[in-house]
């Protein structure tokens, strides 16, 4: 039987998930196992390689947050994560996450009109560590993929390392990146202007979870164009978008 006394439950946390966890559990146990979790993910994903799974089974997580502006570092916060599942080019419409996040900051006006989140709805929502944790939970092993993947990619790290002390280590593709490379005489890449070209329907913009899903349908609209050129595995994808 574990010894789940003080000096105990620190060591079995430090176990799981390192110093950092183990002693904030002095403080909040269950922010302790939240950081626990998050680093042992973190962990296992630095063993995965990825490279020569086929792009017609691979598991996807593609995924969208919304944030109060543009700098994690600079005082911005995740207001909203939303993610769906895909396999290949199948999105499993039922296989969803989604959640609005505490940014323990007021909301700037024009980024409620443009979300439709009001501090009011944010300020009864979970905390950045618990919404991480959902996430993270949800997204396993996967690999991450997004439209416009740097300001998201900010926000993710920024979020893990002031709440675990950790980096992403997610495999991470970007839909614009692929259009870039599949279209390069296009003027415009982004989200409007690629779903208009592949005829997608737009529900709602700016929401987590819908623009997650209509990324998730641009991503199955390119694999056929993907594949045309001879890319058939994660690292094939990876070794031609390296050179653009």
């Amino acid at each position: 039987m574990k010894d789940m006394r003080p000096a105990g439950r620190m060591w079995h946390l430090y176990k799981m998930g390192g110093l950092t966890p183990a002693i904030t559990s002095m403080f909040d146990a269950q922010s302790a196992q939240q950081m626990a979790f998050i680093r042992s993910i973190m962990k296992e994903q630095r063993k995965n390689s990825l490279y020569e799974i086929s792009l017609s089974t691979v598991e996807l997580v593609v995924f969208d947050l919304e944030t109060t502006g543009f700098s994690p570092y600079n005082g911005d916060e995740i207001i909203s994560f939303g993610a769906i599942s895909v396999t290949g080019t199948e999105v499993k419409e039922e296989s969803t996450y989604y959640t609005l996040v505490n940014p323990k900051r007021s909301i700037p006006g024009e980024i409620e009109k443009l979300t439709g989140i009001t501090n009011e709805q944010a300020a009864a929502a979970p905390d950045l560590l618990h919404a991480l944790r959902g996430f993270l939970e949800f997204v396993q092993q996967k690999v991450l993929v997004a439209h416009g993947s740097g300001h998201d990619k900010h926000f993710l790290n920024a979020a893990l390392w002031r709440t675990s002390k950790v980096n992403l280590n997610h495999r991470l593709l970007d839909t614009m990146m692929i259009a870039k490379w599949l279209h390069p005489k296009l003027k415009r890449y982004d989200l409007d202007t690629l779903l208009d070209l592949y005829g997608i329907e737009v529900t709602k913009r700016h929401h987590a979870l819908e623009d997650a899903r209509m990324t998730a349908h641009l991503w199955s609209r390119l694999m056929p164009e993907i594949t045309s050129k001879d890319v058939q595995t994660l690292g094939d994808l990876y070794a031609h978008l390296s050179h653009h």
